[in-house]
């Protein structure tokens, strides 16, 4: 089935968007340059991720027209955006993870893995993990929640941290991109009317393989080219732990109770009427918020890994600041990420690459896949890649039967996690906690959600021919 694509403004979500230069070949030159600045500043003058993000969007800002007296507006706006979005969850979750470790449930968990799935099946094991906790968690809270825990498994296991490391990321990332209730395939369902049910099942459906290749089997080769080892998490000691340890099922109550929480909203979310004025539904609504769940979670934490196994006030608030220190620098590094993206953003750059692709006539599926793709290289942000990509693709969805229109849904979640760099601040979230070069993230993070966004792409084209909507 093949449609041409109409022409209509690409509108993507920037506010305050400053003046800059309308040729389009000198706004192209300014991403080259911007992107092409930071990576030779790190790799070869071995600047701080922090500042060398900061002199590229410089420099993509000068290069773009925009004018000298704004030169930062944009950067500084993404970042503080950034850090306001993604910072607290960083920050809970560090909490979380030092007392979850500090207080030996990291080995409680770790023990208990090891002990049903040895040797080879420790990949796998993580691999699922994330999958099933991943479903309703939005990305940096489970990456600031499982990372500590596939750390101690890799050195406990004695393996390399990117075998297991990557299979857990794939999880997280596949059900990031394709599974609601995750916001961006939540705003493509909304966008393009989908059915949820429907394409949460078929999401999960692409999901399965795609976690399989893009996760335990691509790890394999990975392994070789990046073998390091798992670095000590958030400054925390390998040691074993002295006094009590909490029990494997109070661990894992703990790492799991924002993910229900989180469900918890988007159930009454589904099934309960918005203007419903029943107060059980609007306190379930706010402790699923994110930033709420972890909340209640790190008081959780204090309480059952702290004072519950006999620590003093003391001593609880003293793991609790051990935890926030280790993470300054990555704060920084993700804010300043999302501070490049949304100069990327406010240049028009994006609306660039997005209304060339707009003119072509190709199926609907790869044509949603391509136009997520286009803005997630531009912007590095897989939310504005769907936002953009769902906004173009609408208008062809009035006579698609509803498979078609879920899939659709799922073909731009696909696109819209393909090949992050420099741009994206999940780039150097995954850098820094996994201490990892630059170079090694390209070759570990980078290349697997590139597999991940063509192995799902793929099995979604095969989906469609099998449901003969295509």
């Amino acid at each position: 089935m093949t449609f041409t694509l109409p022409a209509q403004p690409v509108v993507l979500p920037a506010a305050d968007t400053v003046s800059h230069t309308d040729n389009h070949t000198q706004l192209i030159a300014a991403a080259l340059l911007g992107i092409a600045t930071i990576i030779v500043l790190i790799v070869w003058r071995k600047m701080h991720p922090f500042l060398a993000l900061t002199l590229g969007s410089a420099v993509l800002a000068v290069v773009a027209g925009i004018p000298l007296a704004d030169t930062f507006t944009a950067f500084t706006k993404g970042m503080g955006s950034t850090i306001g979005d993604v910072g607290t969850l960083i920050a809970f979750g560090a909490i979380i993870g030092r007392l979850l470790i500090d207080s030996g449930g990291a080995d409680q968990i770790v023990d208990t893995v090891l002990a049903r799935a040895p040797g080879p099946r420790l990949p796998w094991a993580m691999a699922l993990i994330a999958f099933v906790v991943g479903i309703p968690l939005f990305f940096e809270v489970g990456i600031v929640l499982l990372i500590p825990v596939v750390m101690i498994v890799a050195r406990r296991a004695h393996q390399p941290l990117i075998a297991l490391g990557v299979p857990a990321l794939a999880g997280l990332s596949a059900l990031h991109g394709l599974v609601p209730p995750h916001p961006g395939p939540l705003i493509a369902i909304n966008a393009v009317k989908a059915d949820l049910g429907l394409t949460l099942g078929l999401g999960l459906l692409v999901a399965v393989p795609t976690v399989i290749i893009s996760g335990p089997i691509a790890a394999r080769f990975m392994a070789r080219w990046v073998p390091i080892e798992a670095p000590e998490p958030l400054g925390a000691s390998d040691e074993e732990h002295g006094g009590p340890r909490p029990s494997f099922a109070t661990s894992i109550v703990v790492v799991l109770l924002p993910v229900g929480l989180m469900l918890l909203r988007t159930v009454v979310e589904t099934l309960v009427p918005e203007d419903s004025d029943n107060l059980v539904v609007h306190a379930a609504l706010f402790v699923g918020k994110p930033i709420v769940a972890l909340l209640i979670t790190v008081l959780a934490a204090m309480y059952l890994f702290g004072a519950r196994l006999g620590l003093g006030a003391d001593d609880v608030s003293g793991r609790v600041g051990a935890s926030l220190a280790p993470i300054a620098g990555i704060l920084l590094i993700v804010g300043a990420g999302g501070g490049f993206k949304q100069t990327l953003v406010d240049s028009g750059i994006a609306n660039i690459i997005a209304a060339w692709i707009q003119q072509a006539a190709v199926p609907a599926l790869l044509a949603g896949w391509l136009v997520a793709v286009a803005v997630r290289l531009a912007t590095g942000s897989a939310t504005v890649a769907t936002i953009t990509a769902a906004g173009i693709m609408a208008p062809l969805t009035t006579h698609m039967p509803r498979v078609e229109i879920a899939l659709l849904v799922l073909a731009i979640g696909a696109g819209s996690v393909f090949l992050s760099h420099v741009n994206d601040a999940g780039f150097w979230l995954v850098k820094e906690y996994f201490g990892m070069t630059v170079g090694q993230t390209f070759k570990t993070w980078s290349l697997m959600e590139t597999i991940l966004s063509v192995v799902a792409m793929v099995t979604i084209g095969l989906l469609a021919l099998v449901l003969g909507v295509l």
